[in-house]
């Protein structure tokens, strides 16, 4: 029968909190040949660096943002695109044409929405990860600043003006998105 090694006998501090795990359960396995584990329900890290960290990290926080700007686009401009489905129904369309029209209109306008907010979270996301990297601070300031970046990029092909007020746009979302969560951190969830 094998022994594991405790916390104590390993020379760190104890852990708060295991579970027992067991590979065999539900087999008809003898008791003997049988192992328990306790593994740890807290996450694991290999430097403590990691542990003490409070946010994704930066792969973590680009796969995320692009999902949500995606999804949320999809959705939206799918539910747009229901609509002026709807509202191009022409007298004497068919059942079939009406479903036709709607389904076409919903898919072409959340793929094209879906697409812009996954790439405006592709380059919020990147240039969080970056502005946290070279200040080496984890603060609101980081954000509204890659606001301000995001919105700049996303309209820099239109010309310097509409970067300018993209951005403007970008930093003031941002900074309201920002203050509304840590309101709701500090008087919702007490």
């Amino acid at each position: 029968m094998a022994h594991t090694i405790s916390d104590h006998e390993k020379g760190s501090e104890p852990s708060t909190q295991h579970r027992l795990y067991d590979p065999y359960q539900g087999l008809q396995v003898p008791i003997p040949a049988r192992n328990i584990y306790q593994l740890p329900t807290s996450p694991q890290y290999l430097f403590d660096e990691e542990a003490r960290r409070s946010r994704r990290g930066w792969s973590d926080n680009i796969t995320f943002l692009t999902g949500c700007g995606y999804l949320a686009g999809a959705v939206g401009g799918g539910a747009y695109g229901l609509v002026s489905g709807v509202r191009s129904f022409e007298q004497g369309d068919t059942t079939k044409l009406r479903v036709n029209r709607v389904l076409n209109s919903s898919g072409h306008t959340g793929r094209a929405w879906g697409n812009r907010l996954g790439v405006i979270g592709l380059i919020y996301a990147g240039m969080e990860s970056g502005i946290v990297s070279i200040r080496d601070t984890d603060d609101v300031w980081n954000s509204v600043a890659a606001g301000l970046g995001t919105g700049a990029v996303y309209r820099a092909a239109r010309g310097v003006r509409s970067a300018a007020v993209a951005g403007a746009i970008g930093g003031v979302l941002v900074g309201v998105a920002v203050t509304a969560k840590q309101v709701i951190k500090r008087h919702v969830l007490i």
